[in-house]
């Protein structure tokens, strides 16, 4: 009698338990649900762009010359305006970005003519270089740094100075040379950036004279362009 009656019990507490742990799962929870995480996208430079540039330009590049009235003369040093398009395409894998670039510049970074004497004759400041470049960096998500080298070319103004006098004027021909820099590009939205950027710029020139006895000694092409520029990237 006494077990049947423990056994009554038992069951009946087991069936309150279970009634109740089912009611309790019916009433709202106190908890509030998790938010929901929605992560930025991380933006990738992999892709095809175009854009534009300015900054400033300064020849860094020696021009001397042998004349029989004047001996050794000097040309002139000059910096001004440089500005241009470029286009290109980089490939991104993990944290890194490999890609190619061209340009082409107005550049007014020219050896001003010549001085003979105490009379300076001055040629054309300006003219016009391209490069074609590799450009390598490390991407911190919508920063870029990055390393560049390739071929440049051109035909920088001031190399065409000219004396009616003596007669002296130099190669008016487009030459080739080479080019490094680097810079810093960063991503605006998904399609601009902007970037700044630095490159030195080393092209061979040639001379040519109307008349003889001159004796070109040194005519360097070189000089440093720092630059900013915008471009459009194509999704």
């Amino acid at each position: 009698m006494r077990t049947s009656a423990l056994g009554l019990l038992a069951a009946t507490a087991a069936l309150a338990l279970a009634a109740s742990n089912a009611h309790a799962a019916d009433l709202p929870s106190r908890y509030s649900p998790a938010p929901a995480y929605n992560a930025l996208p991380v933006f990738a430079w992999t892709g095809f762009y175009a854009g534009l540039n300015a900054g400033y330009g300064w020849n860094m590049g020696d021009s001397r010359f042998y004349d029989p009235a004047f001996g050794t003369v000097p040309g002139r040093r000059h910096g001004g305006f440089a500005g241009g398009a470029q286009a290109g395409y980089n490939y991104q894998f993990g944290m890194f970005v490999a890609g190619a670039e061209t340009d082409l510049q107005y550049a007014a970074v020219g050896n001003k003519g010549a001085s003979y004497g105490t009379t300076y004759y001055p040629g054309d400041s300006g003219g016009f270089f391209g490069t074609i470049r590799a450009r390598a960096g490390v991407a911190l998500d919508r920063a870029l740094v990055y390393g560049t080298a390739g071929f440049a070319y051109g035909d920088i103004g001031g190399n065409r100075g000219y004396d009616p006098v003596l007669g002296y004027h130099s190669g008016d021909e487009i030459n080739w040379g080479w080019t490094i820099g680097g810079g810093v590009e960063y991503a605006i939205t998904n399609n601009f950036t902007a970037k700044v950027e630095g490159l030195y710029v080393d092209i061979d020139t040639k001379d040519n004279y109307d008349r003889g006895g001159r004796v070109n000694i040194d005519r360097d092409a070189e000089f440093g362009v720092l630059r900013a520029g915008v471009n459009y990237k194509f999704n």
